[in-house]
């Protein structure tokens, strides 16, 4: 184990990257974890979506845009389509604010987005991504990426596409190796991933199940040539595990570190929010994966769940850290 952390020092050969959730990655989450937290190359928003007029984006989003990096660590959009001349209004839009690179989700597993032929519901349409690939690269400047699964229905799906992905210059492709309609379910084809690694041309960016270092180190060991990762859960869950997987230096309290942090997150949104009980609940979203830092996890959220005005979440998440921790 120490011998693997030396050379990736060494070689300085590992990125990570935060995958996007929607509800909980964006402008405020990453704002306060760069502040507090070391290991991550680069933050991926949640999806934009509905750009019918680039100069009037969602009032909701405009957030989202307002800063290229947090702390030096570059943001990327990322935006959810099937819309040729929507991505380009928004990777025109974007460039323009300073943005390097736009990412296009190809990967959203939810129903209510896949039956709609957007997100992973795109990748049993080959003919339809060329098309949109093909339209989309002769009109934007902006450095392009994709993140996608291997299939909506069958991981024969990504066959398809690799012919497809190989004829243009995209910047990264990202793979999260389960299919659509698993959502999150079952465990992910790695043998798929390394086959398909095999047949890409474009650089290709790993992403899915890493909850822990040796989850990590069993991937590494699996795909050598492959040195860029994202993730998303396993961050959710223990914010130190970039830092972690790359052998940086942890603080001595790691539980007034992460007290600290969601505190900071906590009063953040309230402030954001006109100190609307609206805070409450995007905490409550975070909590769904920050209580697995904890001995009882189940035991952690329930008492979360439970909260319904900022004096009874504020005394609970005392007592959470002076009583589960």
């Amino acid at each position: 184990m120490k011998s693997t952390i030396i050379r990736r020092m060494i070689q300085n050969e590992i990125k990570i990257y935060l995958a996007p959730f929607q509800g909980i990655t964006g402008q405020v989450f990453r704002s306060c974890y760069a502040k507090h937290f070391s290991g991550i190359d680069a933050f991926y928003t949640p999806y934009f979506t509905s750009i019918n007029n680039e100069k009037k984006l969602p009032s909701r989003k405009i957030n989202e845009l307002n800063f290229v990096s947090e702390n030096g660590i570059p943001v990327i959009p990322q935006i959810l389509s099937k819309d040729a001349d929507e991505i380009i209004r928004f990777a025109n839009h974007i460039e323009q604010l300073g943005f390097t690179e736009l990412n296009w989700n190809m990967g959203c597993p939810f129903p209510q987005v896949a039956s709609k032929k957007r997100g992973s519901g795109l990748l049993p349409y080959p003919a339809m991504v060329s098309e949109i690939l093909e339209n989309i690269f002769n009109k934007i400047h902006i450095p392009f990426s994709i993140k996608c699964r291997l299939g909506y229905f069958s991981s024969d799906e990504i066959d398809e596409l690799v012919p497809v992905f190989n004829r243009f210059p995209l910047k990264e492709l990202i793979i999260h190796p389960r299919l659509g309609k698993q959502l999150y379910k079952g465990s992910v084809d790695k043998e798929k991933f390394g086959h398909v690694a095999n047949q890409l041309q474009t650089p290709l960016v790993y992403n899915g199940d890493i909850f822990t270092t040796d989850d990590f180190n069993a991937a590494e060991s699996q795909f050598p040539d492959i040195n860029t990762w994202m993730i998303g859960r396993g961050l959710l869950s223990d914010p130190f595990l970039p830092a972690r997987i790359k052998g940086l230096s942890l603080p001595v309290d790691q539980k007034k570190h992460l007290r600290n942090f969601v505190e900071e997150l906590y009063l953040s949104y309230r402030k954001q929010m006109n100190d609307q009980l609206s805070a409450i609940g995007f905490m409550k979203e975070y909590w769904d994966y920050f209580s697995k830092s904890f001995n009882d996890p189940h035991k952690v959220l329930k008492k979360i769940k439970k909260t319904k005005t900022f004096d009874e979440y504020e005394e609970v998440v005392s007592d959470i850290f002076s009583i589960e921790c």
